[in-house]
């Protein structure tokens, strides 16, 4: 029987090898990720938030502009390893015992062996199976220290822990900003990168962060299910009436117009299995591509 993985590199990784163009590579890549996070509904919008987070940290570090771009992809691709991991770990409702934290582990490695074929690896390699590593050598997969980390996997691995401090999941509250970056700053050196964690650190100090935390898209934050909390995500391009689902329950809710801002009511009705798929969002994904095209052009 075919597995995730194999399906996951013939349905995205092996049609694109003899394209060219560019925008339409990075675009499946993009499109795979969303895919893949989309199987637990309490991290909506959490490639988004850490590429947004990471580019920003990027251009305050002084970075090349083809770097911050490279970050930012790294950002929106750094779980595609999460497509190995059972069903039953990625959305379970509770906290991972230690053998299942062990199965987490090892995305990193997965993510690795699926970009291997991919024309763009290059380009989000580091990112992908560098996420996890920590500057004192105690991070995942290869236990690698301080100089040893690539840049985007730094800059990648704390916005992406900052922004798993700052969602909700089913068995604890995100905390606010403030306790994540006392977190953050308690950590510097160890869990941590110490430059770009400090400067990060300054973000969140002075509440340039605050617009994308909690946020699926740019000025569009989480809905909150009645049920399972901040779990609808909606597109730029919804409207008043439109009708979306919690992925994690199936509750059903209405847009609606509130102050001149969308919000979601229920309608007691539940979702069918299709209303209830995946759906990329294209929209966003086309923006991220044509902000990045250049670095991804630079690799080919």
């Amino acid at each position: 029987m075919m597995g995730m993985l194999d399906f996951f590199r013939l349905r995205f990784i092996e049609p694109q090898a003899s394209q060219v163009s560019e925008e339409k590579l990075l675009a499946s890549l993009m499109t795979m990720a969303w895919v893949v996070e989309a199987r637990d509904p309490y991290t909506g919008g959490h490639l988004w938030r850490v590429s947004r987070f990471s580019r920003m940290l990027a251009q305050h570090a002084d970075l090349a502009e083809l770097d911050v771009s490279r970050i930012a992809i790294g950002g929106f691709l750094h779980d595609l390893g999460k497509v190995g991991i059972p069903d039953a770990i990625l959305g379970k409702k509770d906290r991972l015992t230690d053998e299942e934290y062990e199965v987490i582990k090892t995305h990193p490695e997965v993510g690795k062996r699926l970009l291997s074929g991919h024309p763009l690896a290059a380009l989000a390699m580091d990112a992908v199976y560098g996420h996890h590593e920590t500057p004192d050598g105690r991070g995942y997969p290869l236990g690698l220290k301080q100089e040893q980390i690539p840049d985007v996997a730094r800059i990648i691995g704390i916005c992406d822990a900052f922004d798993a401090m700052t969602s909700t999941r089913p068995y604890r509250k995100g905390m606010p900003v403030e306790k994540a970056m006392g977190i953050i700053r308690e950590n510097l050196g160890r869990q941590f990168d110490g430059e770009f964690g400090e400067l990060f650190t300054l973000l969140g100090d002075a509440e340039e962060l605050n617009h994308i935390v909690g946020h699926s898209d740019e000025g569009i934050p989480l809905m909150e299910c009645l049920m399972c909390g901040p779990t609808v995500v909606v597109t730029r391009d919804a409207r008043t009436n439109d009708i979306v689902y919690c992925r994690a329950c199936g509750g059903e809710y209405k847009l609606e117009k509130d102050g001149g801002h969308l919000q979601i009511a229920p309608t007691g009705g539940k979702g069918a299995a299709a209303a209830l798929e995946p759906t990329p969002d294209d929209e966003l994904i086309a923006r991220l591509v044509r902000e990045s095209a250049k670095a991804a052009r630079a690799v080919l």
